[in-house]
């Protein structure tokens, strides 16, 4: 009998071991809602899906929010194993010598299979450094897509079925929307994003010298947003928002609750807020490509790449970065990218995931839901590769600091880009001075 009571208490002993054993992956992220769902998802087929790694997801408010807690987190020595990076922090990133570590290292380094032909061009090129080493992973990629209220559209007397595909059409459709009684014909989100950065390559004129910060001396860009395809656009946006035909919801996301809840027509925003608007939106919706000047030489062109990867912090142990290594692995698979894509409205980051959307009769039933991929995968030029500068989490906070002195009317849209460029310059050059010779 006391034999079997050692035995029996070794074995228990042993399974509590065991159990310690496993490695713990510690992963900040910026997901909210729907998306905040999908990511706790995620982690919870990854965890039951072996035994020898725990993922845990933890959200650490905006994308803003997450990235300052990161880098105080790493000061201290507590940072994350894992952490997701908006496409604006990548530049920063890159230049934060010591406080990552390739993805492509780790997973080399781990034996895990990793060949960056398989990812979309657009999406892997932007997360790659100059000497091709992929530097973050690609997670959710998004781009800038148009959505409208098909009811809304109908009630004011539009072709619900037909989104308007230039911005003179756009602007006759608002004044439409809102003769119909409509008190908010449309919002746009991410307002430096979808009106300066998508708008620059979707008509191909540059936003930045250096090929947008992407070329080999990227860090010595300057913005050239004040141009004058960017200054009639504005104007054009302040003389709306005066005949209330665009109404300004906030920075950020903020306006997208406005659509959802129908209050707003039409909306420009994120691919990756489809997840929200098919569940939650109580109207019949469209999604269609960005409107564009048909005036302006090689319109359309391509978006600009958004939402944002994963990051792999520093100074953590070897069988910790295996763990993070084997995650990545498994939302690699086609099926849980291809599955994350559906739900999500993200691009599927890798060409397969793709073509097994496509095969699934997902766009067909869906339609519209392929906008993103198609806006992203035509050639790229030097004006419409993506943006990559530094500062540029700063830089856009200037974007709506100025743009919402035009919408207040208390500036003129010229005087307002002009004043982007000189203080946004100003954070280059601060950058520059940084990161020469690096």
């Amino acid at each position: 009998m006391r034999i079997k009571q050692l035995a029996l208490a070794t074995l228990v002993a042993t399974t509590g071991i065991a159990a310690q054993a496993q490695t713990e992956i510690q992963w900040w992220h910026a997901m909210t809602a729907v998306n905040n769902e999908w990511v706790n998802d995620l982690a919870k087929q990854f965890n039951e899906s072996q035994k020898d790694y725990k993922v845990i997801p933890t959200y650490k408010g905006t994308y803003d929010e997450t990235m300052t807690a990161a880098v105080a987190a790493f000061r201290s020595g507590g940072a994350p194993h894992i952490l997701q990076v908006f496409e604006v922090g990548t530049a920063t990133m890159m230049a934060s010598k010591g406080a990552t570590v390739p993805v492509a290292k780790v997973l080399a380094d781990s034996g895990v299979p990793f060949d960056p032909k398989t990812y979309i061009p657009a999406v892997a090129s932007y997360y790659t450094a100059p000497n091709g080493q992929m530097l973050s992973f690609p997670f959710n990629s998004s781009t800038t897509v148009f959505y409208y209220n098909k009811d809304a559209f109908k009630k004011a007397g539009l072709d619900a079925d037909k989104a308007p595909t230039t911005w003179p059409e756009v602007f006759e459709a608002a004044k439409k929307l809102k003769a119909s009684g409509h008190t908010c014909p449309m919002t746009l989100a991410w307002m430096g994003w979808t009106q300066l950065e998508s708008f620059s390559t979707w008509h191909n004129v540059e936003f930045a010298t250096h090929q947008n910060g992407l070329g080999k001396e990227g860090y010595k860009a300057r913005l050239k947003i004040n141009s004058p395809l960017h200054t009639r656009h504005i104007e054009n946006l302040e003389k709306a928002a005066k005949a209330g035909e665009f109404v300004y919801k906030g920075r950020g996301s903020l306006p997208q609750a406005s659509f959802v809840s129908g209050e707003c027509a039409m909306i420009q925003t994120s691919s990756g807020f489809y997840g929200d608007v098919a569940k939650n939106a109580k109207f019949a919706y469209g999604i269609s490509n960005l409107p564009y000047y048909p005036d302006a030489k090689g319109a359309p062109q391509n978006t600009v790449i958004g939402g944002a990867s994963l990051w792999v912090m520093a100074g953590k142990k070897a069988e910790e970065y295996k763990g993070v290594a084997k995650f990545f692995e498994f939302i690699s698979q086609t099926k849980v990218q291809a599955a994350s894509h559906q739900r999500t409205g993200y691009l599927p980051v890798t060409m397969a995931s793709f073509e097994l959307t496509e095969k699934s009769g997902f766009y067909q039933k869906n339609p519209g839901t392929d906008t993103a991929v198609n806006q992203m995968i035509r050639k790229v030029t030097d004006n419409s590769r993506g943006i990559r500068l530094g500062n540029y989490v700063q830089i856009r906070t200037i974007e709506d600091e100025e743009l919402e002195q035009v919408w207040a009317g208390k500036k003129s849209a010229k005087d307002a880009l002009d004043a982007i460029v000189k203080r946004g310059d100003e954070l280059l050059v601060r950058f520059e001075a940084a990161n020469k010779g690096k």
